[in-house]
């Protein structure tokens, strides 16, 4: 059986990203506790989540977070308690302890917060303020809050604002010598990231708190590092992927490059953005037994693109609750075939079947929700498309399947429905002569991607998403995520669970945007910016990045006429 692995968070993103997928797994749990009659769990939770200290204490992640000073809001050294949630209404003036900015290093949690009392005195906000606390509790009678995400919800600006689970005190790190936002101060460049992990003392501490984690696990199957690429979170990624891959050599690495959806800007802003990306990729992929770049932006290159759009999802792309949420409940899919207590595929199994001839890159897909009706056969609902109907999430720029070269595919949600009968004399597809889900999607990917070498797994479970999840759906789905004949209003409670269909996919759309960011930093603009820009890193080093990036794009082309013109590269 394959056994735990580890996480760690690089960056605010990340957090942003994490805290939604904390909540995914602990809201799965009681989700299948509560059902009646219970049913057998499809995920292990231990392959993520620690057991808590006792029978009815709430799981930890086995988790260790980065995160800048000023990044984790109300978090204490101790992590999040479970204590019922402490509001504060009024203003919050922060009076941390100023004399360790200098102290360097990585340290646990943020000094405690103090908040104004009325009389004009300062007070502290005694005990650690629990995670995801800015909903109130529900008094009897009361109005019903509007839902997440709408005009009238609570504003939301850090993750700790709707992270939902408590975090070991070992999990949480801050680095202090940057902040988390303001004008100066900021991890902003790949170089600076490195030069963190450069530090003796901040490799050791790091290194203490993964050992923490490793050493309770069983059987330790490999670690998914969540890290920000377009800031200076890519180098301590690159730093941090290194050592994994150094110490923990025949364990499983799969790496998840977040950004968040961009916007046009400073230029020197996104040419560090550009930089950062750019190396980061090279780097990642390196070191890492899997790559995939997620994010809801339309382009990671020096021009934003249109951001991602859903046919049942209306969010707000500049909001990080929103698109982070989108991309835990992808991530959740996505990585579900080396936790299901059904399948003997550990990490490294799983990272093996897509990342073969040098393609250590795949790009995310995912329908969410999945199109379906309520009551309607699985082979019904796939034979009623005729393309896949999912969405990228690695900010390709192509939009169009119809081919790859290996995938993993996750639908989860839809066979809890009971199927209705063919009506007599209706011709069956292949995909009715089919014995189980998983030879039904099998079939349906066959008929999709012929030729591509396909792993899929068929769900019953689907994906939870109660608040603190936004409720940016449409009023075209019932409680349960299906698909109605006409629209509802939130009074029904909202949407509690979407059905989805995810994929990791090693394929040629992902050419473009690794030879495009290649050519982005050999043009004659990035040369005139790359001496302020590639600050901290070595000319020799920046050429080694470009050059694995032209390779890895090389490796996606599917005929001859395919490569770039590479006449302006060094």
């Amino acid at each position: 059986m394959p056994g735990e692995a580890v996480t760690l968070q690089l960056g605010h993103y990340s957090g942003c990203v994490g805290a939604h997928w904390w909540g995914l797994q602990v809201r799965g749990l009681q989700a299948a506790a509560l059902r009646s009659p219970p049913e057998p769990a499809e995920l292990r939770a231990a392959a993520l989540l620690r057991s808590g200290p006792g029978p009815n204490e709430t799981p930890t992640p086995r988790l260790v977070a980065l995160e800048l000073k000023g990044g984790v809001g109300p978090l204490g050294a101790g992590g999040a308690g479970a204590e019922p949630p402490l509001i504060w209404d009024g203003a919050v003036a922060d009076y941390r302890d100023r004399a360790d900015t200098g102290s360097g290093g990585v340290s646990a949690g943020p000094a405690p917060l103090r908040a104004p009392d009325t009389s004009g005195e300062q007070r502290p906000v005694t005990g650690t303020v629990p995670a995801g606390r800015r909903y109130r509790e529900q008094e009897p009678g009361a109005a019903r809050p509007a839902p997440a995400g709408s005009q009238d919800a609570p504003s939301v600006r850090l993750w700790s604002d709707y992270l939902s689970v408590p975090l070991h005190p070992e999990s949480l790190c801050v680095i202090r010598q940057y902040l988390h936002d303001g004008d100066c101060g900021c991890l902003e460049a790949f170089g600076q990231g490195e030069s963190l992990l450069q530090d003796p003392a901040c490799v050791e501490e790091l290194e203490d708190r993964l050992h923490f984690f490793v050493e309770e696990c069983d059987y330790l199957q490999g670690f998914q590092v969540l890290c920000d690429l377009h800031n200076g979170f890519s180098g301590v990624g690159a730093k941090v992927t290194e050592l994994l891959h150094d110490e923990y050599s025949r364990k499983g690495i799969l790496t998840w490059g977040l950004t968040p959806v961009l916007s046009g800007g400073d230029p020197r802003k996104s040419f560090y953005r550009l930089m950062n990306t750019a190396l980061g990729i090279a780097h990642l992929s390196r070191h890492s037994s899997l790559f995939c770049p997620l994010s809801l932006s339309g382009s990671l290159g020096i021009k934003p693109e249109p951001p991602v759009t859903f046919p049942y999802i209306k969010y707000e792309p500049s909001l990080n609750y929103h698109s982070s949420a989108i991309l835990a409940a992808a991530l959740d899919t996505l990585t579900a075939p080396y936790r299901l207590w059904s399948c003997q595929g550990s990490m490294v199994h799983f990272a093996d079947s897509l990342t073969f001839s040098g393609r250590k890159v795949v790009a995310a897909w995912a329908a969410l929700p999945f199109p379906a009706v309520s009551g309607s056969s699985l082979p019904d609902l796939l034979s009623a498309h005729q393309d896949v109907p999912w969405t990228l999430l690695s900010s390709c720029g192509e939009q169009k399947g119809g081919c790859c070269f290996a995938q993993s595919v996750v639908l989860r949600g839809i066979c809890q429905e009971k199927p209705t009968s063919s009506c007599p004399g209706q011709p069956r597809s292949p995909l009715h002569g089919c014995e189980s889900p998983e030879e039904m999607l099998q079939q349906f990917l066959h008929t999709q991607f012929p030729g591509a070498f396909s792993t899929s797994h068929v769900l019953q479970q689907p994906c939870d998403t109660r608040p603190p999840f936004p409720q940016f759906f449409s009023p075209l789905l019932s409680r349960r995520g299906f698909l109605l004949d006409r629209a509802q209003g939130y009074s029904s409670g909202g949407v509690e669970s979407v059905p989805v269909l995810a994929a990791l996919q090693s394929c040629p759309a992902l050419r473009p945007l690794l030879a495009g960011l290649c050519r982005e930093l050999r043009s004659p603009h990035a040369r005139r910016c790359g001496s302020s820009c590639t600050a901290g890193v070595e000319q020799d080093d920046f050429q080694e990045a470009l050059e694995e990036l032209r390779t890895l794009a090389q490796c996606y082309e599917t005929g001859f006429g395919g490569s770039e013109d590479e006449a302006d590269s060094d």
